[in-house]
């Protein structure tokens, strides 16, 4: 599933990808598999490690085209072990809102981006957030590892990415269908995947994911507007 429109962030074959905060891999195995030289980055050593095992598989597969390199680094959002201007395009899904220093870390993105670069961003959308914070504490309780610490507003986003230093260029929203999930389980209890709503409605999410079919496709579009569960802005380094 993803969340980032690579034609937007103008991904092209050969180019240098950093996918910061990569997670399972999903933004990372689709520039590889586009034939751009992929960096997954995360702080979890687990999933730095599924991530490199993945993307060995996708080359011995022939998933990737010959040539393209990938790779999968641990470390800090805050301090990149990489040099200035080392990434023609850089990826931060769904990783701001758990970070207190969002400045530090969009610094370091725009470090490492090279002059005409660009950057794609993701976090979650204002109203689904809110909602979700409003249901449970648990979603942002300062004591829960990765909880979220802020909510942005379109706006506050846009400062952030201006003052970094990049040219935000375009916006949209990202998987409306995906909001009353999240909504659900927040209301049912975290730690309870067991809740007969939830297991049925993620049944249905796994299904659109695999199956895409047109007329879910087509609500989700529609929706978007409105439902969106998380907010996707571009920038170019000047």
């Amino acid at each position: 599933m993803l969340t980032v429109d690579f034609r937007r962030l103008g991904l092209q074959a050969g180019d240098r990808v950093l996918d910061l905060g990569c997670g399972a891999g999903r933004h990372a195995f689709e520039a590889h598999r586009r034939g751009a030289h992929t960096v997954a980055y995360d702080r979890n050593a687990g999933d730095v490690k599924d991530a490199a095992a993945m993307l060995g598989a996708m080359r011995l597969a022939g998933e990737a085209p010959a040539g393209a390199l990938g790779t999968a680094v641990n470390g800090d959002a805050l301090s990149l072990p990489f040099a200035d201007g080392a990434f023609d395009r850089v990826i931060a899904a769904e990783v701001l809102e758990h970070v207190p220093a969002d400045a530090v870390a969009m610094a370091e993105l725009v470090r490492v981006l090279r002059p005409g670069g660009t950057l794609a961003v993701t976090v979650p959308r204002w109203f689904p957030e809110k909602v979700c914070w409003a249901l449970t504490e648990t979603y942002h309780a300062p004591h829960v590892p990765d909880g979220h610490v802020r909510i942005y507003t379109r706006s506050r986003l846009a400062w952030l990415v201006t003052a970094s230093g990049l040219r935000p260029t375009r916006s949209h929203h990202a998987h409306a269908l995906h909001s009353p999930y999240w909504w659900l389980k927040c209301a049912l209890g975290l730690d309870r995947p067991d809740r007969w709503p939830v297991r049925l409605y993620h049944r249905f999410l796994v299904w659109d994911i695999m199956r895409r079919p047109l007329l879910t496709r087509a609500l989700d579009r529609a929706l978007n507007p409105i439902l969106g569960k998380s907010l996707v802005m571009y920038a170019v380094k000047p």
